[in-house]
């Protein structure tokens, strides 16, 4: 049980405190709700950009990183498609240090030229490197766009292409800022040894002179429930061949989303799940595979993803795949196999407890998706499960119609 307390400035900031009186070390999160989803469509990167560009300056504070390693802390940030993610974890007797720094970057970053140049640079280079130099690294620039037609997860967060961040201006690149970066659009856990109280007024010391936004409404198109089956093939310069399948699923918010992702560690949770058994132990037709969910908050996808044995056809790959799927479709979970992946879901979460920050990071997650104490009541959920429930989601999602198949062969 995740104890906390949870208020709102004037301004629109949620604010949340966890006490942990079991470290000296305080975990600062702020959550800006804001990803590669709210992007324009002819211009994507923006909020991965603003990761990198939140350390290049803000207006009182030339420096960052520099005050957080004076104050013995470190720092770091994320961004996905449905949200940008900023944390630092420091000494309690020096949190203060924390709110500055932040309070500073929400009110205004530097935006010089020099730094929109650097960061712009280190985001080109890093979608080279890890996007199309590396081997398989187009693989979701490829996938994302087959499975969404409409919804903007067609893209992921390092954006579509190099040049939507080539061309970006200082003008794009303020107006993205003040849109998304607004206290009224994000969500601060402090976790640690510290009391509400001292929270508070420092929240309102540091966030609550900045005024709130017009952060603008988010209205995305829905994607459209797919209704044919599409495949793409292509030939790239790689040791071997692999087969990714996605499926359309549940929202992360939906009621199913716990007994999707029990079916994906049923089906991959460890050398006792059952792909690993069938096709990798006993028919030998892939050398390593994985199903796995990204817990979109909006409608998602469910992959699965194997490197093919050597000899092995695309064809029969993908025969030994579906005729898992067929399995779950067609044959009830039982109570034992169904309880032993409940079991490790049930100790990781129990594990990640122990981390303030993973405690800050979970507190944030479950703000934004409505309910603070979502938190405390995801083991539950994934205890309410059961066989039929399952079975039922897998007939929905393991259609033929509702797959998009990459055959990503090598030359």
């Amino acid at each position: 049980m995740i104890n906390f307390e949870r208020f709102e400035l004037d301004n629109g900031l949620k604010v949340i405190v966890h006490q942990d009186k079991s470290t000296p070390i305080v975990a600062f999160n702020l959550l800006y709700d804001v990803g590669a989803r709210d992007e324009d469509a002819a211009r994507t990167g923006f909020a991965h950009l603003f990761e990198h560009l939140m350390f290049g300056g803000s207006v009182n504070i030339a420096d960052y990183d520099e005050v957080v390693e004076k104050a013995g802390g470190q720092n770091n940030a994320f961004t996905s498609n449905d949200i940008t993610n900023y944390y630092i974890t420091l000494p309690k007797e020096n949190l203060e240090q924390a709110f500055r720094l932040e309070s500073d970057r929400m009110l205004s970053l530097a935006f010089t030229p020099k730094s929109l140049e650097v960061q712009r640079q280190v985001v080109i280079e890093e979608f080279k490197q890890n996007y199309l130099n590396q081997p398989y690294g187009d693989l979701h620039l490829l996938l994302r766009p087959l499975a969404y037609q409409k919804h903007p997860y067609q893209w992921p967060t390092i954006g579509k292409e190099v040049s939507h961040i080539e061309k970006a201006t200082m003008e794009e690149v303020k107006a993205f800022f003040y849109k998304h970066y607004a206290p009224n659009n994000a969500i601060l856990v402090v976790a640690g040894d510290v009391d509400a109280a001292e929270i508070k007024a420092l929240s309102q010391k540091w966030f609550a002179p900045i005024e709130r936004r017009d952060v603008p409404v988010r209205n995305l198109p829905k994607e459209p429930r797919q209704t044919k089956a599409r495949k793409l093939e292509v030939e790239r310069d790689v040791p071997v061949d692999v087969l990714y399948k996605a499926f359309h699923m549940c929202a992360r918010t939906h009621k199913d989303f716990y007994a999707t992702d029990l079916i994906s560690d049923v089906l991959s949770r460890g050398n006792s799940s059952r792909l690993y058994n069938s096709l990798v132990k006993d028919q030998k037709l892939f050398s390593e595979i994985d199903a796995f969910i990204g817990g979109d908050l909006d409608e998602g996808l469910f992959y699965v993803a194997g490197k093919l044995a050597s000899g092995v056809t695309m064809e029969q790959a993908e025969d030994g795949i579906d005729s898992e799927f067929e399995k779950l479709k067609s044959v009830l979970v039982e109570e034992n196999e169904l309880r032993k992946v409940k079991n490790k879901v049930i100790s990781a979460h129990l594990f990640s407890e122990l981390s303030v920050l993973n405690k800050a990071m979970s507190l944030a997650t479950s703000e934004l998706m409505g309910d603070v104490n979502l938190v405390n009541k995801e083991i539950a959920f994934y205890e309410e499960v059961n066989a039929s429930e399952m079975q039922n989601i897998a007939s929905d999602i393991f259609r033929d119609e509702n797959s998009n198949t990459l055959y990503y062969k090598a030359k």
